[in-house]
């Protein structure tokens, strides 16, 4: 078997693990496993992806990088199944693999290409123990991001997702500090051909006037944003040590929708936070609907080593389940009659591996067999099938 690299976790971990699979590419029996700690449920996940790679493999070498194998380190290397660790901030350096850093080369098509742009993080959320497992913020330089983009669009990618840890802060390092929006706008002029433009997750509040104006006005960037927003209620977002407020966030999805009333919104959201109460959780079941966020990540809190979060008086289990179940389920009431609204309407969509594909606000959409993976077509669907267009 050739080197394989299986990806847990954020998009950031998704491009990274392209970058990764390139580099290993003429590997013989190797298993990467590019894991991720967000949640004490990822790093379980990561526990059981690792077992199962084994069980699939059992002659393989198997290799774990990513977050937990920084964050939970001991505990990951005495795994049986485990025949190393690769530091994260090292994983996309060609020595750390022993490897001649020369980036192998496909013949298969791209459909959606992620570029990771930025990595690390400068914040100090009191839930996130991310910036223990990606160190500070750092950032691309222009230069560097047109090659990897020309690299995948070479490829034949028709979407390219710029991806971060912290993905707004990018270019604060650099000198003279560029914006977020700088950057769109450079690949933009760079690419002309390029079709469509995704964006990652996005710090509200840190979205700056240009790159607001080209998500409200830019056909080829997609109408669709991911909000890093966590909660609905001032209290917790302070103890959270967000930098926004409730009413940030509002304001923020209403000049969008206002220039572009076609705007999906997504956003992080944690329910059970500790010290939460009704009247809390009540606020984060109303911003979802008042926001209208249809693409929905819904964490129940999980205390994380390390962090000031684990110290605070902490909620039973059982009432972080149901919050947890109370707002996926807010989530999909908004997105069904969301979905609804998209019936008859003309979707272009980007058609990919699995019979669906992506439409540019983000909708799944079932596409005719005839469609080639990579094509963009246009699609009028009639009917809602376990959740997705058709």
């Amino acid at each position: 078997m050739s080197a394989e690299v299986i990806s847990l976790g954020c998009r950031m971990n998704l491009a990274e693990g392209e970058r990764m699979r390139g580099l290993l590419a003429g590997e013989p029996d190797t298993v990467v496993i590019n894991s991720c700690a967000v949640t004490s449920e990822a790093v379980r996940q990561t526990r059981q992806a690792i077992r199962r790679a084994r069980r699939a493999h059992p002659d393989a070498r198997l290799l774990v990088t990513g977050c937990a194998a920084e964050i939970e380190r001991e505990s990951i290397a005495s795994m049986a199944e485990v025949d190393g660790l690769i530091a994260n901030a090292a994983k996309l350096d060609a020595r750390a693999w022993n490897v001649s850093g020369e980036t192998g080369t496909t013949t298969e098509r791209h459909t959606r290409a992620f570029v990771a742009v930025q990595n690390g993080c400068d914040h100090v959320c009191t839930f996130c123990v991310i910036p223990q497992g990606r160190g500070p913020s750092r950032s691309l330089r222009v230069g560097q991001v047109l090659r990897d983009v020309e690299r995948d669009l070479s490829r034949g990618a028709s979407e390219l997702v710029l991806s971060g840890v912290d993905l707004t802060s990018w270019g604060q390092h650099l000198p003279d500090a560029p914006r977020l929006g700088a950057l769109v706008r450079a690949i933009l002029d760079a690419f002309p051909a390029l079709p469509r433009l995704r964006l990652s997750s996005l710090d509200g509040i840190e979205i700056d006037p240009l790159l607001e104006d080209l998500i409200a006005s830019e056909p080829r960037v997609m109408p669709h944003i991911h909000l890093s927003l966590q909660h609905g209620h001032d209290l917790i977002l302070k103890r959270m040590k967000r930098r926004h407020l409730r009413g940030d966030a509002v304001a923020l999805v209403e000049r969008l929708r206002t220039r572009r009333p076609e705007i999906a919104i997504g956003a992080d959201l944690i329910a059970g936070f500790p010290t939460e109460s009704e009247e809390h959780h009540a606020a984060n079941l109303s911003i979802v609907r008042e926001l209208r966020v249809v693409h929905g990540h819904v964490f129940p809190y999980s205390p994380r080593p390390g962090t000031p979060a684990a110290r605070m008086p902490q909620l039973d289990p059982a009432t972080i389940k149901r919050r947890a179940r109370e707002v996926r389920q807010a989530v999909a009431e908004v997105r069904h009659t969301w979905l609804q609204a998209q019936l008859g309407q003309q979707l272009s969509v980007l058609a990919e591996a699995d019979g669906t594909g992506h439409a540019k606000n983000f909708a799944r959409v079932r596409v005719p067999a005839t469609v080639q993976r990579g094509e963009i077509v246009t699609i009028t669907p009639t009917r809602i099938e376990e959740g997705l267009l058709a």
